[in-house]
């Protein structure tokens, strides 16, 4: 009775070890290996970087790839610009094919002015709190004095920072060395090159964004960039990334910023649309960049903002009150959150802090939450009182109201 017993054992023991390693198999076979990509733990999605970790972790971990982010340009299309040359500066650093299509200067010009890839103990410093010795003196201790309401306060976390690394870090004081700028293959669209004619078949589509599209189709078809191509092919695939630097002026022939009723209203639109349905069957994202506070139609830039799965705006402090207030002197502008997809999920993963700034600094862009701090100085609260109209008055009040009851606070 030994050996059936053994027998039987061994049998069922080969079973289940093919069991597990066929479910392994084809559990691998899934799941697309492509470097500078990394499946999202929310909902499996295949994201990529768009070069700015702390855009990164506001939007979920990453951009999806097959979807759409728009940013709305600050009125001297300085930032987002920059947030454009990470996105592209990523993907040359992963080794992504390039698509490249601007009208006011050429896609070449861009490329050069990538910035260059820093190490993470210089981009990310982390600052050691030291000690406070006994022998420090009475005025060092008397400036770090504040309310005693602020005293037993939680300090405010305002760095964006997921805890799992994706994504590199940038210079932006620096360019990239034209040796690992060249090792990346791109495309490049120049308006100029291309004629402007408004297309036969469809009235509204403009012949600007007839080539651009076109052009992004023949792309994806001959590099193989299509889902059903990249599964099916036995070569490394790869992820094609897309920057149309500001869509909707009028360098691009349209008249969405040069009057209240545009005659080609619907001509974005339309291109936006067949954008979205061309990366949703390919292996490709895509960051477009538009002056929103050149057009006038807000419905329409409704329906624009809809049309894309991110989109993200920029204020920027230049030339506004703001860039002298003492508030905001750690900031260069505002960041707000217009859309964040629902993909294979119900619900969208919304940032929990709506407050957001960003700043350039010397080597790194980054977005912060916004925070004021509680120990105002002497001439903050000054130059803030000065700014409220009869000011001077509902101080004289509150003081005469608060003289007999010296604990409250107004």
């Amino acid at each position: 009775m030994a050996a059936p017993m053994e027998r039987v054992i061994k049998q069922q023991t080969e079973r289940s070890t093919f069991k597990t390693t066929s479910f392994q198999k084809k559990t691998r076979s899934k799941l697309l290996s492509i470097p500078g990509t990394r499946p999202s733990v929310q909902n499996g999605q295949l994201l990529v970087s768009s070069g700015v970790t702390s855009l990164d972790f506001l939007l979920g971990g990453g951009l999806a790839v097959g979807t759409v982010l728009l940013i709305e340009e600050d009125r001297y299309d300085s930032y987002s610009r920059v947030i454009l040359k990470y996105f592209l500066a990523e993907g040359v650093v992963c080794r992504h094919r390039l698509f490249v299509a601007a009208a006011q200067e050429n896609p070449d010009d861009i490329l050069q002015e990538l910035p260059a890839p820093i190490l993470d103990d210089v981009a990310i410093p982390k600052p050691v709190e030291q000690p406070r010795l006994p022998c420090e003196s009475q005025e060092s201790l008397d400036s770090m004095k504040i309310a005693w309401r602020y005293q037993n306060l939680p300090k405010v976390q305002t760095a964006l920072v997921s805890s799992s690394r994706f994504g590199h870090y940038y210079d932006v004081s620096k360019t990239m060395e034209p040796e690992i700028r060249q090792a990346a293959k791109s495309h490049c669209f120049y308006l100029p090159d291309h004629p402007q004619k408004t297309s036969n078949t469809h009235s509204q589509f403009l012949g600007p964004y007839s080539a651009l599209l076109k052009s992004l189709q023949e792309v994806i078809r001959q590099e193989g960039f299509e889902v059903a191509a990249s599964m099916s092919n036995s070569q490394n695939p790869n992820v094609l990334r897309i920057g149309l630097h500001s869509l909707g002026s009028a360098l691009w022939g349209d008249d969405l910023c040069c009057s209240d009723s545009p005659e080609h209203r619907h001509s974005l639109v339309t291109f936006l649309y067949g954008l979205r349905a061309l990366l949703r069957s390919s292996l490709a994202v895509a960051v477009i960049t538009l002056p929103s506070h050149l057009i006038q139609d807000r419905a329409l830039m409704g329906n624009i903002t809809r049309l894309s799965d991110y989109s993200i705006a920029l204020e920027s402090f230049k030339g506004s009150e703001r860039e002298t207030n003492p508030l905001y002197r750690d900031y260069h502008g505002l960041l707000h959150v217009r859309q964040v997809p629902h993909l294979n999920c119900l619900a969208s993963q919304l940032p929990d802090h709506k407050d957001l700034a960003f700043k350039l600094k010397r080597k790194q862009f980054s977005i912060e939450r916004l925070h004021l701090p509680a120990d105002l100085s002497e001439t903050v609260s000054r130059v803030s009182r000065g700014e409220l109209p009869g000011a001077n008055a509902v101080a004289s009040a509150c003081g005469s109201a608060t003289s007999g009851n010296k604990h409250l606070d107004f």
